[in-house]
């Protein structure tokens, strides 16, 4: 399993053991759902390309939380709705899945947040860790 932390972006990337974009999504999917988290959207950023004729690597985001969770860390810093609720992109790299999302540790940094709200998010790790069977 590859593990790319890229602190200056603050974006984790980590290999899927799952061959395509479909199994590893539905696992994620699953994964939030057992967590009792709430599934917000899925967009499909390839799917949108092919329907206007455009060609793009296989491309999905998944956009999950808790408002119960995630609330008081918006009234805390506001601005953290730019990145909440929390989002895991899941992409075909050269016959690689992977899947991407934001470090808690550099949204944390990036909204100056106390550590006792900043482990409302924090599960993220161990969410796509469990789905990834790693």
């Amino acid at each position: 399993m590859s593990h790319d932390n890229d602190d200056r972006r603050g974006i984790i990337t980590k290999d899927s053991p799952y061959t395509s974009v479909a199994e590893t999504l539905e696992l994620l999917e699953e994964a939030v759902r057992q967590k009792g988290l709430r599934i917000f959207a899925v967009v499909d950023h390839s799917g949108e390309a092919d329907r206007v004729g455009l060609r793009m690597r296989e491309t999905k985001l998944l956009v999950f939380g808790s408002p119960e969770a995630g609330t008081p860390l918006m009234v805390a810093s506001p601005r953290l709705a730019l990145d909440l609720p929390l989002k895991v992109l899941v992409w075909e790299d050269g016959g690689q899945v992977r899947v991407s999302y934001n470090a808690t540790a550099y949204l944390a940094e990036r909204y100056d947040l106390p550590s006792e709200l900043a482990k409302n998010i924090a599960g993220i790790d161990a969410l796509v860790d469990g789905a990834l069977g790693i």
